[in-house]
């Protein structure tokens, strides 16, 4: 307990602990209430492309269990929820008609939300695009960014007056390139031009949604969730080097350059600039518009050496070996030491506001042994990466606060149920929830921290 106490006590008195999830991971009920089809509901469907042919048309059925849910995340001690809100839920076809028993759906989880004193930061776009619009090109088509503006204003003018903060988008990078170049991803498409195109439409939705944001609420502080890449070169040498710069413009560049500096970056224009689609006068004005704060996503570092290859693809790089012990049972490395550079290496080449950790967390398959989940791996990654965040804190960095990834276990994309990130344990077969030893160490820290937050407020 000493180690909780030591660790709660790094954190300044207005950091804010919180979970998060996302709609299509949790919700199901994917044909009620008037919801119609995202892009995921059809991309599941289809044979082979995520594992074991799982769908969220069920997941943790929180859409009927939001109640109970909400009394979970009040149990877990923390002060704030981040959650996602379904486009195809609130406008089913993308365009047209507003669907109200959609919004009525989300008026209870934020009044839900208020009622139990939790902070509600809702994200707009977590990549459940309406199936509907797949038919004017979905993301590769500029039509896509005004529909995204609309749904916007439409989600803001019914639910921001509960806000508490509210971001654009969820890790563009996924749905760009994971979803329109690597293929992993709804649409599953594996094309350049097409993922050139969703990049900078992408950014233009997410300008054209800070806009709407502002207009119809501009008291609730608007942001941008990035899935930022801590790249690592395989060596010093000079090769790694300039490939790893690559890299960082490419997976990183493409998004926080017009965000954040107005601009791409050369050497992604220079590589790919004849095949990106033509800028209209004024899109990267509307897209760099100042936020009031971003999110950072971290799970493991992306190590790269050079790829040599004639007419290899830009950045033209290639996967280098962990460098960590540890390996998550997904598979990816944990390395904390990444998670400090990436935020100093951002700050430095950025002009970025203040920072909350949005996503964070470890995939571990523990399972239920005698109504026991003994996660420790996931409460170790866990305890390495919040002290990396106090360090961030404590060097100045302005980290305002901490959403663990995730909730509850949930629908993990081209994974489907087999990956399991949660705090608390989800049986999908009854629908049980289970705090894992990760989740009663979280809820220890949070409420350690409240307390203290406390006592120190009393002493002034």
């Amino acid at each position: 307990m000493t180690e909780i106490k030591i660790l709660a006590s790094r954190f300044p008195d207005e950091f804010l602990f919180g979970v998060a999830t996302a709609a299509y991971q949790i919700e199901g009920a994917a044909k009620v209430d008037g919801r119609k089809p995202s892009i995921w509901d059809a991309f599941s469907h289809m044979p082979g492309r995520v594992f074991g042919g799982h769908s969220g048309d069920v997941a943790c059925d929180h859409y009927n269990r939001l109640d109970e849910d909400l009394d979970l995340i009040k149990e877990m001690g923390v002060e704030a929820y981040r959650f996602s809100i379904a486009w195809p839920r609130i406008i089913p076809e993308g365009t047209g008609r507003i669907n109200e028993k959609g919004l009525d759906f989300y008026d209870r989880l934020v009044d839900g939300c208020k009622a139990r004193g939790i902070k509600t930061y809702a994200t707009l776009y977590h990549w459940d695009l309406p199936l509907a619009l797949m038919g004017d090109g979905g993301w590769t088509a500029r039509s896509t960014a005004y529909a995204f503006q609309r749904y916007a204003k439409v989600v803001m003018a019914r639910l921001g007056d509960r806000l508490d903060a509210v971001a654009t988008f969820n890790e563009p990078w996924c749905s760009v390139w994971l979803s329109h170049l690597y293929g992993e991803h709804a649409p599953g498409e594996r094309n350049m031009e097409a993922a050139l195109a969703a990049m900078h439409y992408t950014n233009l939705a997410h300008g054209l949604g800070v806009e709407a944001i502002r207009h119809v609420t501009p008291n609730v502080p608007v942001g941008l969730v990035l899935n930022a890449h801590a790249v690592i070169p395989a060596t010093q040498g000079v090769e790694d080097k300039a490939a790893a710069r690559r890299a960082f413009d490419f997976h990183n560049g493409a998004f926080f350059g017009p965000v954040f500096k107005g601009e791409y970056p050369a050497s992604l224009l220079d590589a790919l600039g004849e095949r990106m689609p033509k800028a209209e006068e004024g899109d990267l004005a509307i897209i760099s518009q100042k936020l009031d704060w971003w999110g950072l996503n971290y799970y493991t570092p992306m190590r790269v050496s050079d790829n040599a290859t004639e007419g290899a693809e830009f950045p033209a790089t290639k996967p280098a070996p962990f460098v960590g012990k540890t390996v998550t049972d997904i598979g990816w490395e944990v390395y904390p030491a990444a998670l400090t550079e990436l935020v100093e290496d951002l700050y430095q080449y950025y002009d970025l506001p203040d920072c909350y950790i949005t996503e964070n967390g470890a995939c571990d398959n523990t399972e239920i042994v005698d109504g026991e989940i003994d996660d420790q791996m996931r409460l170790d990654y866990y305890g390495a990466h919040l002290s990396a965040t106090a360090d961030l804190v404590e060097k100045g960095y302005p980290l305002k606060g901490y959403f663990a990834w995730s909730l509850m276990d949930n629908f993990e994309w081209a994974q489907g149920y087999r990956m399991r990130f949660g705090l608390v344990h989800v049986d999908y077969e009854t629908q049980r929830r289970t705090i894992k030893k990760s989740g009663k160490w979280y809820r220890a820290l949070a409420l350690e921290f409240s307390r203290s937050r406390s006592g120190t407020n009393a002493a002034k």
